[in-house]
Protein backbone atom coordinates (compact mmCIF):
# COMPACT_ATOMS: atom_id res chain seq x y z
CA UNK A 1 0.00 0.00 0.00
CA UNK A 2 2.57 2.26 1.02
CA UNK A 3 4.66 1.85 -2.36
CA UNK A 4 1.54 2.79 -4.41
CA UNK A 5 0.94 5.89 -2.45
CA UNK A 6 4.40 6.81 -3.07
CA UNK A 7 4.55 6.00 -7.13
CA UNK A 8 0.95 8.17 -6.85
CA UNK A 9 2.60 10.77 -4.89
CA UNK A 10 5.62 10.99 -7.16
CA UNK A 11 3.15 11.25 -10.22
CA UNK A 12 1.56 14.11 -9.01
CA UNK A 13 4.51 15.76 -9.14
CA UNK A 14 6.28 14.87 -11.93
CA UNK A 15 2.57 15.94 -13.46
CA UNK A 16 2.80 19.25 -11.81
CA UNK A 17 6.57 19.82 -12.74
CA UNK A 18 5.23 18.98 -16.18
CA UNK A 19 3.03 21.42 -16.17
CA UNK A 20 4.74 24.23 -13.90
CA UNK A 21 7.81 23.93 -16.34
CA UNK A 22 7.69 24.44 -20.33
CA UNK A 23 11.07 22.33 -21.14
CA UNK A 24 9.42 18.89 -19.01
CA UNK A 25 6.62 17.73 -21.37
CA UNK A 26 4.90 13.72 -20.62
CA UNK A 27 2.68 13.00 -23.51
CA UNK A 28 0.21 10.94 -21.79
CA UNK A 29 -0.98 9.43 -18.57
CA UNK A 30 0.41 5.95 -19.30
CA UNK A 31 4.29 7.89 -19.64
CA UNK A 32 3.90 9.61 -16.42
CA UNK A 33 2.84 6.44 -15.13
CA UNK A 34 5.90 4.63 -16.33
CA UNK A 35 8.14 7.80 -15.82
CA UNK A 36 7.28 7.77 -11.93
CA UNK A 37 8.04 4.23 -11.59
CA UNK A 38 11.31 4.88 -13.39
CA UNK A 39 12.42 8.06 -10.99
CA UNK A 40 11.83 5.78 -8.33
CA UNK A 41 13.33 2.73 -9.26
CA UNK A 42 16.27 5.64 -10.29
CA UNK A 43 16.14 7.05 -6.83
CA UNK A 44 16.04 3.61 -4.94
CA UNK A 45 18.96 1.83 -6.66
CA UNK A 46 21.23 3.98 -8.34
CA UNK A 47 20.98 6.85 -6.52
CA UNK A 48 23.22 5.57 -3.31
CA UNK A 49 25.71 3.99 -5.73
CA UNK A 50 25.57 7.45 -7.53
CA UNK A 51 26.11 9.53 -4.13
CA UNK A 52 28.60 7.41 -2.76
CA UNK A 53 31.05 7.44 -5.65
CA UNK A 54 30.66 11.27 -5.89
CA UNK A 55 31.26 11.51 -2.32
CA UNK A 56 34.65 13.49 -2.48
CA UNK A 57 33.09 16.04 -5.39
CA UNK A 58 29.91 16.60 -3.52
CA UNK A 59 31.49 17.55 0.00
CA UNK A 60 34.40 19.82 -2.81
CA UNK A 61 31.31 21.84 -3.60
CA UNK A 62 29.67 22.22 -0.29
CA UNK A 63 26.68 20.04 -1.62
CA UNK A 64 25.85 21.62 -4.56
CA UNK A 65 26.95 18.50 -7.02
CA UNK A 66 24.53 16.93 -5.35
CA UNK A 67 21.77 18.74 -7.44
CA UNK A 68 23.47 17.83 -10.58
CA UNK A 69 23.64 14.62 -9.56
CA UNK A 70 19.32 14.97 -9.27
CA UNK A 71 19.28 16.54 -12.50
CA UNK A 72 21.83 13.44 -14.08
CA UNK A 73 19.17 10.84 -12.78
CA UNK A 74 15.99 12.84 -14.02
CA UNK A 75 17.44 13.42 -17.46
CA UNK A 76 18.25 9.26 -17.35
CA UNK A 77 14.40 8.52 -16.62
CA UNK A 78 13.43 10.90 -19.42
CA UNK A 79 15.67 9.03 -21.49
CA UNK A 80 14.48 5.58 -20.80
CA UNK A 81 10.87 6.57 -20.87
CA UNK A 82 9.21 7.21 -24.55
CA UNK A 83 6.46 9.53 -23.81
CA UNK A 84 8.87 11.61 -20.91
CA UNK A 85 10.83 14.42 -22.40
CA UNK A 86 13.18 17.00 -21.12
CA UNK A 87 14.33 19.92 -22.74
CA UNK A 88 17.88 19.93 -22.01
CA UNK A 89 20.33 20.02 -18.95
CA UNK A 90 19.01 23.33 -17.64
CA UNK A 91 15.07 21.72 -17.54
CA UNK A 92 16.36 18.67 -15.63
CA UNK A 93 18.02 20.69 -13.24
CA UNK A 94 15.05 23.03 -12.25
CA UNK A 95 13.00 19.97 -13.01
CA UNK A 96 14.79 18.02 -10.61
CA UNK A 97 14.78 20.92 -8.07
CA UNK A 98 10.50 21.10 -8.69
CA UNK A 99 10.17 17.64 -7.57
CA UNK A 100 11.71 17.83 -4.89
CA UNK A 101 9.94 20.64 -3.97
CA UNK A 102 7.01 19.40 -4.63
CA UNK A 103 7.53 15.93 -3.09
CA UNK A 104 8.43 17.51 -0.15
CA UNK A 105 5.11 19.68 0.40
CA UNK A 106 3.39 16.52 -0.88
CA UNK A 107 5.11 14.37 2.11
CA UNK A 108 3.13 14.93 4.98
CA UNK A 109 0.04 13.08 2.25
CA UNK A 110 2.11 9.83 2.69
CA UNK A 111 0.96 7.19 5.37
CA UNK A 112 3.26 6.89 7.80
CA UNK A 113 5.55 3.38 9.01
CA UNK A 114 4.06 1.84 11.87
CA UNK A 115 6.66 0.24 14.23
CA UNK A 116 6.89 -2.13 17.23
Amino acid sequence: MRFLVHWFLLAVALALTAWLLPGVHVDSVGALVVAALVLGFLNAVLRPVLVLLTLPLTLLTLGLFYLILNAILFALAATLVPGFHVGGFGSAFFGAIFMGVISLILRPVKPRERRG
